[in-house]
């Protein structure tokens, strides 16, 4: 374990569960092995929504969106477990709303909320559902991405 108390990821290249050129795994306390290519549903819609969502910065209008030239293998090791723990922790604290919900569309709304893009829970038609949803993003602040000197995607 790291300083923070959670099991760090490791790169690996030529990934055999994805078939990726790169990909990001992790060994758990009890010997099993977790694949960044095997995240739940939530957290890659909410990794795929923070790369669509973010711009490469490359020009004055802002550049790009980080999408249409990285994907989730592009993101660094602390991205991808920041990610991972904030994901887990939304999704235990707030269980029984986001039950009846589907996975992918409540990881994206995550993203959108967290970082006040104008879309997310509060706008999706789920009433006082979708208020408490909001409500319950604003702990975990923003998070915004940043294309490093090495090529990966971080967040900051």
């Amino acid at each position: 374990m790291n300083a923070k108390g959670t099991i760090p990821w490791t790169r690996i290249e030529g990934c055999d569960a994805c078939h990726a050129e790169s990909c990001s795994f992790r060994v758990e306390t009890d010997g099993t092995t977790v694949r960044a290519c095997e995240l739940d549903a939530f957290t890659t819609a909410y990794l795929e929504c923070a790369l669509w969502s973010s711009t490469d910065e490359s020009d004055e209008s802002g550049g790009e969106p980080l999408d249409a030239n990285y994907g989730l293998d592009d993101l660094s090791l602390e991205t991808i477990q920041g990610a991972i723990d904030d994901c887990a922790a939304f999704q235990a604290a707030n269980a029984d709303d986001l039950a009846d919900l589907d996975d992918e569309q409540s990881g994206h709304d995550f993203w959108l909320t967290r970082n006040g893009h104008g879309a997310g829970f509060w706008d999706r038609g789920l009433g006082a559902l979708g208020d408490r949803l909001s409500k319950a993003c604003k702990p975990y602040g923003s998070v915004d991405l940043y294309v490093g000197d090495d090529g990966k995607v971080y967040g900051s």
